[in-house]
């Protein structure tokens, strides 16, 4: 009897767990950022669960090129930042002071910080370009 009952829970688990699971296996996303036709030298780009289940994912920009790992599934509000040097700054006021640049973002806040780009990522490998205007 105990052995019946031991193959009746197993098989309801073998049935049940596949259904249960982690979820969906992350996905990949790569392409190319271009501003007013022109790679982004440097900078980064993330991707927010629109409907906030999931995790947020990110990466960098270089040369125009970024490949992202390990995006959840599903529509992602999408994030891109660019910044430009804006100023130079003395780390403190004495001989030997060493300066640093500050930066601001060259992008409207429509592809970031109050982001309009969205994209549908699906399981598997997924290619998405991006041409910015400013």
């Amino acid at each position: 009897m105990r052995t019946a009952h031991a193959a009746t829970f197993l098989a309801f688990l073998g049935l049940v767990l596949p259904l249960v699971g982690c979820g969906d296996p992350p996905a990949e996303v790569t392409g190319m950022v271009n501003v007013d036709k022109k790679p982004v030298t440097k900078g980064s780009i993330a991707f927010i669960p629109a409907d906030l289940k999931g995790q947020t994912s990110g990466g960098e920009i270089i040369d125009g090129k970024y490949s992202v790992k390990k995006v959840s599934l599903g529509v992602m509000k999408v994030e891109i930042r660019y910044p430009k040097v804006a100023d130079k700054k003395k780390d403190y006021d004495a001989p030997g002071g060493k300066y640093y640049e500050t930066f601001n973002e060259s992008l409207p806040a429509k592809y970031n910080d109050q982001t309009e780009l969205k994209m549908e990522v699906q399981a598997g490998k997924n290619e998405q370009n991006w041409d910015l205007t400013r």
